[in-house]
């Protein structure tokens, strides 16, 4: 990335295409986590040429977070299964197409109207194995009513993943955010996310994508409380979050000054 950083959304295309770019190599691998068909040409030829020219690599120093997150988000989502699953900020996520489905679900994907184009037309001949919902929505507005509008039911359990977004997001609009899920999301519902330490939020000079965070959270469980989920927290690395791939351990969550990158977990209670 240049020093003129790209505007948004140029900035959540190219994002989106990145992280299916790593998606795409990992397949590839013979001892690959999960298996994204799709990865590829939905990266585009543009989005490898700058993981090389930039030398990004997945496994770089032991700490392959795209691909272990979206593992670990795959499996969180398959031992659910509940009957609606929403995705918000899908960016080029394919596990409408690609993970195995209990009979009816309904998967909701939010995000750009021009992310959701062009994703579809990649797809323009793949089979969901869930019944799909593409909703064009801008998530710093309101957008309850579009997903409504789609048949989500608020009586129902659902299952929602916020992957790769909060950060990217200012506290205002992380919390209209946890409102507005928490708002539509029945007890015993279940929520997946990651979030940054404060530590991790770079300065305004820094001109890589990292430059783009603007919020951090030090206490994932204290933050969700709030809105009514009981969270359970890890890193990257830990027990249950590193398939043997992801070999750099971070120091307890109690030492100070370190860079941290959480994966939440938390289930929607009675209040």
């Amino acid at each position: 990335m240049t020093q003129q950083k790209l505007n948004s959304k140029a900035f959540v295309s190219l994002s989106a295409r990145l992280t299916a770019a790593m998606r795409s190599q990992e397949t590839a691998r013979c001892d690959r986590l999960f298996n994204d068909p799709f990865a590829t040409q939905l990266a585009g030829a543009d989005a490898f040429a700058f993981l090389a020219q930039r030398k990004i690599q997945p496994e770089q120093d032991g700490r392959p977070y795209v691909v272990v997150r979206t593992r670990f988000f795959d499996d969180f989502l398959l031992a659910k299964q509940l009957p609606q699953v929403v995705i918000l900020a899908s960016g080029m996520d394919t596990r409408a197409y690609r993970l195995l489905w209990v009979a009816d679900t309904k998967v909701y994907e939010l995000d750009q109207l021009e992310v959701l184009r062009y994703k579809d037309a990649v797809l323009k001949d793949a089979t969901p194995t869930c019944q799909r919902y593409a909703i064009a929505a801008d998530l710093t507005q309101p957008w309850s009513h579009l997903l409504l509008d789609r048949g989500y039911r608020t009586d129902l359990p659902s299952v929602w993943l916020i992957e790769g977004l909060l950060m990217y997001l200012d506290i205002p609009q992380v919390h209209t955010l946890l409102t507005t899920v928490s708002q539509l999301a029945v007890a015993g519902s279940w929520l997946g996310l990651d979030v940054i330490n404060t530590t991790a939020i770079p300065s305004t000079t820094d001109s890589s994508f990292q430059g783009y965070w603007r919020s951090g959270c030090d206490n994932p469980e204290e933050l969700l409380a709030d809105y009514g989920w009981k969270a359970k927290v890890i890193q990257p690395g830990d027990e249950g979050a590193h398939f043997g791939r992801y070999t750099r351990k971070l120091p307890p969550r109690d030492v100070p000054n370190v860079e941290r990158v959480f994966l939440v977990t938390a289930q929607k209670f009675p209040r």
